[in-house]
């Protein structure tokens, strides 16, 4: 006998375990201000809720996104609980661990050219979610400036994509307050001029 789920509910249920899942595998990691990790992955949810985003897979893979790369959760674990397309946009934005660092950035960069739509609006809250907090860090100067500088090429990566998603028009204004930021600390604010 086949037997019916209904919709809201399963969607509510998977969303809630990729919360738990990942507050579980990030517990006892914090921000660089000290503040638990799971305060940034809310942060990451509410902007993608923010944009307008309802689909479930992409909310799992707003909590899940770190989980690859910062804790012990492989691929086929996600997989495994949380289906194809989570695993697959949680990898798409995970950094290549094994690679030296230079390396390691260029290559994410071009993973995140060629990643999709979905997971660049993922990567696009990860960033807003991390320059919001980039005030209450307590690093010099020249390394906050080396981690917008990072942040920026990642924003420039991905960017074009986004401000050409008509299906989530309010993308803009989340670059154009993440504008705002990187003006705030010296940085060349990013075109926000589609390539043509």
């Amino acid at each position: 006998m086949i037997q019916y789920r209904e919709p809201e509910r399963s969607v509510l249920e998977l969303v809630k375990s990729a919360e738990l899942f990942a507050r579980k595998k990030h517990a006892g990691q914090t921000q660089k201000d000290g503040a638990q990790y799971s305060e940034h992955l809310e942060a990451v949810v509410s902007r993608l809720k923010s944009l307008g985003v309802v689909d479930e897979e992409i909310l799992c893979a707003g909590w899940l996104h770190d989980t690859i790369e910062d804790t012990d959760a492989s691929f086929d674990e996600l997989l495994e609980r949380f289906g194809s397309r989570v695993a697959v946009l949680v990898s798409s934005l995970s950094k290549d661990t094994s690679l030296p660092k230079k390396q390691k950035e260029r290559e994410y960069i071009k993973q995140l050219r060629e990643s999709s739509p979905d997971a660049k609006l993922v990567k696009i809250c990860d960033i807003s979610a991390n320059l919001s907090d980039l005030k209450r860090y307590s690093q010099s100067r020249s390394k906050r400036l080396r981690y917008l500088k990072l942040k920026r090429r990642n924003i420039v990566a991905i960017k074009d994509d986004l401000i050409s998603n008509t299906d989530f028009p309010k993308t803009i204004p989340l670059l154009e307050s993440i504008n705002k930021i990187l003006k705030l600390y010296g940085q060349k604010a990013i075109s926000l001029q589609p390539k043509i």
